[in-house]
């Protein structure tokens, strides 16, 4: 045997036993570290909708801007609301002599009660006093029944002007301002208010606007989106996994991410959570038969799985919602593996240089 052959058989041997070790180590590693390039950055997208209807008159932010919580966004025409607000004090101060009127009303039940108690007690001795002359043959027996439709003539009376009271108390509530017409008003003019304050579109907490395409004279409609906000710190990291490299990931594991962005620098984060279905599953009652899907391919895709990842360091200003990234998952107790995954990840990042 020739040293040519030798060597090329040496050369086959580590070859083959380096293929041997590497597809090793790539099952093992997917179980154990499993690396995903199928990684964004997600944020909370808030669709800013003003809660009332009018043209815009002022748009006080630019695109991309950062804003704190109670900035004005923009404004939106108030006249018609400021003329609404002046009539619901109109029609407040219209409850409160309304009010007025009823109070005196019921000074008015009250004396008309007071005579017809009177007028009822008068007719009711004198109906006792024809009865017992009556019985001793000393009245007429239409004179007692004269006395009776009297008395109880007074009665009925007498109870129209206690309801008439009871009416007019009901409106009136517990107090001096509590009546039914002032209530009503006192709504209307809180809710005048509220649409006067809600011309002016607020921050609701710090953040970004973007995808800015509000301007001067767009027609806001209540209820209908017209900015884009994204909240400050509310970013975090979403990683597909095929479902067989997570399947022992659980929250003693920790990730290292790399983002394409910023190429050579790796940030830690934790396993906040991991979701529990993907839309190709969910299924929606529509009274049609089962959909078969049919896959010819010998070797199908993989099912992913989404892990999201949190971190409390702020991240880069150059990131924003849809940066894509590289992770890396490892066991906190294995040193082993936590350092077989820094070097992946730490290559991960150089190749970010490149692609």
């Amino acid at each position: 045997m020739t040293t040519a052959d030798q060597k090329f058989r040496l050369w086959m041997r580590t070859l083959i036993v380096l293929f041997v070790v590497l597809f090793a180590y790539i099952i093992v590693a997917d179980r154990q570290v499993p690396l995903t390039t199928e990684s964004r950055v997600q944020g909370y997208v808030v669709q800013i909708a003003p809660e009332v209807s009018g043209k815009v008159t002022h748009v006080e932010v630019q695109n991309n801007q950062h804003v704190n919580a109670g900035d004005v966004l923009f404004k939106i025409d108030d006249r018609k609301y400021r003329l609404a607000l002046k009539q619901a004090e109109l029609s407040l101060d219209s409850a409160y002599e309304k009010e007025q009127t009823l109070y005196a009303q019921r000074e008015a039940a009250l004396a008309n009660i007071a005579r017809a108690s009177a007028t009822y007690n008068n007719a009711h001795r004198e109906y006792q006093r024809l009865q017992k002359l009556s019985k001793q043959n000393l009245a007429s027996k239409s004179a007692l029944d004269n006395a009776l439709a009297q008395y109880q003539v007074t009665g009925s009376v007498l109870k129209a002007e206690q309801q008439n009271l009871v009416v007019i108390e009901a409106q009136l509530g517990n107090g001096k301002g509590q009546s039914t017409p002032v209530q009503v008003a006192k709504n209307s003019l809180e809710k005048a208010e509220l649409d006067l304050s809600n011309t002016q579109v607020l921050a609701p907490k710090d953040g970004v606007v973007t995808n800015l395409q509000v301007d001067v004279g767009t027609m806001a409609n209540s209820n209908m989106p017209l900015v884009t906000f994204v909240p400050t710190g509310s970013l975090w990291v979403a990683a597909d996994f095929r479902e067989k490299s997570v399947a022992n990931v659980d929250q003693d594991y920790q990730a290292l991410v790399a983002f394409d962005a910023m190429p050579g620098d790796v940030y830690p984060f934790t396993l906040a959570s991991r979701d529990y279905g993907v839309a190709a599953a969910q299924q929606t009652p529509n009274g049609a038969l089962t959909k078969v899907e049919v896959n010819n391919r010998w070797v199908r895709d993989a099912q992913r799985t989404r892990v999201n990842l949190t971190t409390e360091q702020t991240l880069p200003s150059a990131l924003f919602v849809g940066s894509r990234a590289t992770v890396v998952l490892y066991p906190q107790e294995s040193v082993l593996w936590q350092w077989l995954a820094k070097v992946q990840i730490r290559f991960a990042s150089w190749f970010h240089y490149i692609y």
